[in-house]
This record gives C-alpha cells, sequence and structure tokens, in this order.
C-alpha cells in the first residue's frame, strides 16, 4: 500500500471545485478561504504526481483524469459518510445531523405542517433542508451531499430505496370567469394547447403534468417558463393561461387572493406519488423510515 494517500479534505476541495467551477465560490462553500482550497487540491496533484485542473485567469478546466479522479472521489467520500453514518445509526433513532432535499413543488407545502412538530418530537435530531429541483436533489443525493430527497414520482432515481407518503391529485388552474365554466372534472381535451404554462425544465411536475393528459401535442406547445407554482399562478390570475397545480397546493392556500379556479383533472393518471428517498444499503434506513413516519403524520 502506498505511504502517501489523498486526505478526505483534498478530495472534498477537488469536488467543491468541480461542482461550482471556480476557486472562489468552491472554498466558500467549504468554509474555508481560497488560498486554502488552492493549495490543498495542489498537494493533492503533488501527491499523485499529475495535473487534474488546467487554471488560467477566467477558466477552471478539468482534465480527463481530472473528471476520472472527481468521479472516484464522490464514490470514496460517499463511503466515508455512510461510515459516519453506521456508526450514528447505532446510538438513538432519528437523531444527530440528517441532510434533506425537497423539491419547490413539495417544500413551501408540506414542511410548515411537520416541521414544527418534528423538532418538538425529535429534539436530538438536526435536520438540515435543501430546496433543489428533481434532477438536482437526485445528483445531490447520489454524490453524498444530502442524505435523502423529498420528491414526488414517478422520476428518474437511480438505484434508490423509498418510501411512500401520500398521493397527491393534480388540478387544473383557470383564470376568473373562463368562457368554458370548468366542470367538476376537467378533461384533458379542455386544456388549450397554446394557453398551458408549466415549470420549466427540471421540475417533476411538468412530466407529471404532461404524462396525465397523454396528449403529445402539449409537449411541443406548453409554455415552460414558470420557476414556481407561485409565479405560475400569478400569471394565471393576469389571464396569461392555464396551469397544472398539485392539491396539496391547492390545500394549503395558494390560490388565497387570487381569482383562479381550480378543478381537479379527470385522468387515470392525474396523481403524483409524494416519497421518501435514500440511497440503496443505507445504514441509516431505520432513520429513513421513521422519518417517513414523522412525513405521513403531519
Amino acid at each position: 500500500m502506498s505511504t502517501y494517500l489523498p486526505t478526505l479534505k483534498q478530495l472534498q476541495y477537488l469536488v467543491a471545485l468541480h461542482e461550482h467551477g471556480h476557486f472562489g465560490r468552491a472554498a466558500e462553500a467549504s468554509f474555508v478561504s481560497q488560498s486554502t482550497l488552492s493549495a490543498g487540491i495542489r498537494e493533492l496533484e503533488s501527491l499523485l504526481g499529475v495535473t487534474l485542473v488546467e487554471r488560467s485567469r477566467r477558466v477552471v478546466r478539468f482534465t480527463a483524469l481530472g473528471n476520472q479522479v472527481v468521479e472516484k472521489a464522490h464514490r470514496i467520500l460517499r463511503e466515508a459518510e455512510e461510515l459516519a453514518d453506521l456508526v450514528q445509526a447505532a446510538g438513538k433513532p432519528l437523531a444527530g445531523q440528517l441532510r434533506m432535499s425537497v423539491i419547490p413543488t413539495i417544500a413551501p407545502f408540506m414542511i410548515p405542517r411537520f416541521l414544527p412538530r418534528l423538532r418538538k418530537e425529535r429534539p436530538e435530531l438536526e435536520l438540515f433542508l435543501r430546496e433543489e429541483t428533481s434532477h438536482d436533489a437526485v445528483e445531490s443525493l447520489q454524490h453524498g451531499r444530502v442524505d435523502c430527497v423529498l420528491l414526488a414520482l414517478p422520476f428518474a432515481t437511480g438505484e434508490v430505496e423509498k418510501a411512500h407518503i401520500a398521493d397527491d391529485e393534480l388540478y387544473v388552474a383557470f383564470p376568473k370567469d373562463d368562457p368554458r365554466d370548468p366542470p367538476d372534472l376537467v378533461p384533458p381535451s379542455m386544456i388549450d394547447e397554446g394557453r398551458l404554462l408549466l415549470l420549466e425544465d427540471g421540475h417533476c411536475l411538468k412530466d407529471h403534468a404532461l404524462a396525465a393528459c397523454n396528449r403529445p401535442e402539449l409537449r411541443a406547445s406548453a409554455t415552460m417558463i414558470g420557476t414556481s407554482l407561485h409565479t405560475l399562478v400569478q400569471m394565471v390570475d393576469n389571464d396569461l393561461g392555464l396551469t397544472m397545480l398539485p392539491k396539496m397546493a391547492v390545500d394549503a392556500g395558494i390560490l388565497d387572493g387570487t381569482e383562479v379556479v381550480a378543478r381537479p383533472l379527470k385522468s387515470k393518471t392525474a396523481t403524483r406519488e409524494i416519497a421518501l428517498i435514500w440511497r440503496k444499503n443505507s445504514p441509516r434506513r431505520d432513520d429513513f423510515e421513521l422519518l417517513a413516519e414523522e412525513l405521513r403524520a403531519g
């Protein structure tokens, strides 16, 4: 075995630089000075005897070997975190630090319901929340930046385990006084191709809405511009189109203060599954199952 091995800190610096593409931002994310991070990466390169990063005044570019090392570093860091998790899991259930990503179409509607109660009933749990799109949240999970993700399925998650939290219906939101007078159940045929407003790419709700409608022409003509459901509601309220909303958002009062009318979508697939997912074979599986119970109770 080699006497000189990379340290976890050096690998963390390398991964942070790869993620942020900038020494200053990577240092800030790592809570160190830029000179400390730069020195750590140079020490790593010297230790390995290779160049991993090509530096210039404006551009940080990883070599082909550098990209391979980053991928390996992700796995090493994830294994190190799971080792710490294994020890922590031997202690009190659902205690210590836990990092969870939550997608934007769930976070503002579920978190206010369960977080106060969770803090009261689980005072030894330090829950760190991170709001990300479905794509970014799954990537964070696979790279070990978070321990679990609260998201909506179906969505491509890779090799994970999951716990079912709830089923959430999809609604169609119309501007007030829409001439078609939306019925109690809205058929997909009533959705105008050129007036459908959806969240931009990266949000799973967009795919859930399009799949539920089962109208291929909507995918080509829908306007993907919304960065949040609240923005889409305001656009509908100003008669700029119509959109799709999850029931949990409607129940949480997202339409309060507007004149938007929302009705359930009439479709066999007009439901998304709210689920908690985590990496397969995680030693903290019992913790995640307990967290899922808390989420279901909320």
